[in-house]
């Protein structure tokens, strides 16, 4: 069993307890759930922003602890002050150090769109999101099939969620389009293995439908990277690593925006 399977059975025994804890009708009274969500699309093509998705993230599974001192509100608001186009906030636990807390917390301190980042198998997890203050869930194509990925952006788009689809590769990209989608990430990371590399981004962003914002995400470690990324068709960019290994990520992300922007 490589690590992706372990997160998602882990994730289902989760997920079992947390409907044991919190029923689908209190997640729905929160004050959260009722507010109207940003669009992903506007906040990625706005002038005034970098297509940059920053992201916290505490740990992972291949790095161990990246940053276990940095406060959520603090690097968030920083990353949005910094020209960020969205945040995304890891929820999960066991993994990735992650939790509820810190979607609420970044949502409290901002006003721009943010993704909960997590391994979403089930109705009920988008729920969640939308009642923590998220405006777009992931689906990765990897743990889903066709049909699953179907029902589960159909119900988010139902929520007023905006619906990042993740891939790998190109098989995985045929099978998953749909047309509740909004944006269709390429992520440079194998799951199986936690080995990167940013020229699969290169090598799928034209099999990639235009009617789909086009993200790439991890191994983005430069500005350079982000300008031939742009060059090939990309409108964002989610980069968490090479900000969150600092001991200041959001002086990080500025530092990174200014030599972007100098580019």
């Amino acid at each position: 069993m490589n690590v992706l399977d372990q997160i998602v059975s882990r994730k289902k025994t989760e997920l079992a307890e947390a409907k044991q804890l919190v029923s689908v009708a209190q997640l729905k009274q929160e004050p959260y759930f009722k507010r109207d969500t940003h669009s992903f699309k506007d906040f990625l093509l706005a002038q005034d922003r970098t297509g940059i998705i920053a992201e916290f993230k505490r740990r992972s599974p291949s790095k161990g602890v990246i940053n276990g001192l940095a406060k959520v509100s603090e690097v968030t608001s920083g990353y949005a002050a910094a020209g960020a186009s969205a945040l995304s906030v890891l929820t999960d636990v066991d993994f990735f150090g992650g939790k509820a807390a810190d979607l609420l917390e970044a949502r409290a301190a901002n006003d721009i769109p943010i993704l909960r980042k997590d391994f979403m198998i089930d109705e009920y997890q988008l729920l969640e999101a939308k009642a923590w203050g998220a405006d777009i869930i992931l689906l990765i194509a990897a743990i889903l099939t066709p049909a699953e990925i179907k029902l589960l952006a159909g119900y988010a788009k139902d929520l007023g969620l905006n619906v990042l689809l993740e891939v790998h590769n190109q098989e995985e990209l045929e099978r998953s389009i749909c047309d509740d989608l909004d944006a269709i990430g390429v992520n440079n990371r194998n799951l199986a293995d936690f080995t990167v590399n940013i020229q699969t981004s290169f090598d799928l962003v034209k099999q990639i439908p235009d009617q789909f914002m086009k993200i790439s995400e991890s191994a983005i470690s430069n500005t350079n990277a982000i300008k031939d990324l742009k060059g090939a068709g990309f409108n964002g960019f989610l980069i968490g690593e090479n900000f969150m290994k600092t001991t200041d990520p959001a002086l990080a992300m500025r530092s990174f925006v200014t030599e972007l922007i100098s580019v």
